[in-house]
């Protein structure tokens, strides 16, 4: 594997931007990226972004359709370096966490799980409830990472956008991405 790979799933939770962002500065740090995105992502990309699935796609090296659960990342030989949901719906969450791969995204993730490979989830919803909270407890104790886009307001930060950058850097390093930098807190 000359570049990391690097799986990135899109679904309908609020939050898209952390999506593209993602794929976007994985570009620019010399992943080859592979996305799924869902329908409802589809539309939720659409209606938070102004972007089409053919924009979307256009961010990534390549693009998989969720019905395609025969493409090569759907398989534990095709070595990844790890996968991002972002953002997570819940019920993205209760597939993974009971196994329910019906489609390329859910599938992936079981086969990121287990291949012991890195799978970060960008959950977004709030309040949780007690399956929400479960299931995060399930992929955990799997193996999974549970980071929901929560802003670190100590940065001082001016603009949503540099919100979702740290965002970004701070799971694209904690894949271990080369060149991913993340603010670090430096102290008071």
């Amino acid at each position: 594997m000359n570049r990391p790979r690097l799986v990135v799933g899109i679904t309908g939770a609020t939050g898209a931007v952390y999506g593209s962002q993602l794929l976007q500065r994985a570009r620019e740090l010399g992943a080859e990226t592979h996305l799924i995105v869902t329908p409802a992502g589809v539309l939720n990309v659409h209606h938070e972004l102004g972007l089409d699935r053919k924009a979307l796609e256009a961010l990534a090296d390549y693009a998989h359709s969720p019905a395609d659960v025969g493409a090569c990342i759907a398989s534990g030989s095709f070595a990844t370096a790890a996968m991002v949901v972002a953002p997570c719906s819940m019920k993205t969450l209760a597939a993974i966490a009971h196994g329910y791969g019906d489609n390329l995204l859910t599938r992936a993730a079981d086969v990121t799980l287990k291949e012991r490979r890195r799978l970060v989830l960008m959950v977004r919803e709030t309040p949780f409830n007690l399956a929400h909270l479960r299931n995060m407890t399930a992929v955990t104790e799997m193996g999974a990472v549970v980071f929901p886009p929560l802003p670190a307001f100590y940065h001082r930060p001016v603009s949503v956008a540099e919100l979702v950058a740290d965002t970004v850097e701070r799971v694209l390093a904690l894949i271990g991405l080369d060149g991913a930098q993340p603010r670090a807190w430096t102290g008071l």
